[in-house]
């Protein structure tokens, strides 16, 4: 965990459902900046370890950790992920007294947050999409960024107590606006990765030292971030960490839907999908998203 230093803000009592690889160390940063958290996941052992690790407590259902909860967290895999621990009789909203939050960080779809958010507002509470970039290291490290859509009220409520795993929370605009943002991110990252990858690639054929002329361009135009911290790791063929494969594609499913739905044009992000498609089908879907130059090799 890292060293990170927490605002002091007054203890609110809060759930965080799911436990993967970005809400497990989210929800222990709720528990260090001193929050009472509860945590929930379909498997009952990381629950358990969670709460051993942090000293909050654990439930066995999404209703029973949302039970007395200012706020309650989700980080899940989907839509239907997010639905299953919502909706039903077991699902969150059913526990959550009137006034409380829901804020979900998956990166979903702008519908479901739109109508996840038109039932809770049906049962008095409030819902803020919330999706995240930064990836595991920034979850790690409680410095992710959180692209938020929502009442601005709510948001308000929320923002300081997110700052515990992040260090930028904002407000984009209504509901559904942070599932939009998120896809503004996705699409960027997918024709910077494709492009990152070609120019490694020309520059192995070329017969260059690739770590010296990345070195060299990264303190110019070309400077990026998946520069910085993947060109090295790409130019080594190291690929079992990060982002996965897989999530890449769904998440570019999501853009591409939305596309279809508001008329925008995604010639790359479309082409850079199926080249995703092409990594998974040599076996690599668990691979970080950089290995998209696996395929030029």
């Amino acid at each position: 965990m890292s060293t990170k230093t927490y605002e002091p803000i007054a203890s609110q009592r809060v759930a965080f459902l799911g436990l993967g690889v970005m809400g497990y160390p989210m929800a222990g940063h709720l528990a260090r900046a001193g929050h009472q958290v509860t945590v929930y996941n379909r498997t009952e052992a990381k629950p358990e370890g969670w709460a051993k690790e942090y000293g909050g407590a654990s439930a066995a259902t999404p209703k029973a950790a949302a039970q007395g909860a200012d706020i309650v967290f989700c980080c899940v895999g989907n839509d239907d992920d997010l639905r299953s621990v919502v909706l039903g009789e077991d699902g969150a909203f059913a526990g959550m007294r009137p006034g409380a939050i829901f804020v979900d960080h998956t990166t979903a779809s702008a519908n479901v947050a739109r109508e996840l958010c038109a039932k809770a507002h049906g049962l008095r509470l409030e819902f803020i999409d919330a999706p995240v970039s930064g990836g595991n290291l920034g979850a790690l490290n409680g410095v992710l960024t959180v692209m938020c859509g929502g009442d601005a009220a709510a948001f308000a409520k929320i923002q300081p107590v997110a700052k515990a795993f992040s260090r930028a929370v904002t407000l984009l605009g209504a509901s559904g606006a942070g599932q939009l943002a998120k896809m503004v991110n996705q699409i960027a990252i997918a024709g910077l990765l494709q492009g990152l990858s070609e120019a490694i690639a020309f520059g192995q054929k070329a017969g260059l030292d690739m770590s010296v002329v990345l070195d060299v361009i990264g303190k110019g135009a070309a400077q990026s971030w998946q520069m910085e911290n993947r060109g090295p790791t790409m130019i080594e063929g190291k690929f079992d960490f990060g982002f996965a494969v897989d999530w890449m594609r769904k998440d570019l499913g999501l853009c591409l839907d939305e596309a279809k739905r508001n008329g925008a044009r995604l010639p790359i992000v479309a082409l850079v999908d199926q080249f995703y498609a092409d990594v998974q089908a040599q076996g690599g879907g668990r691979g970080d998203t950089s290995s998209l130059i696996r395929r030029l090799k």
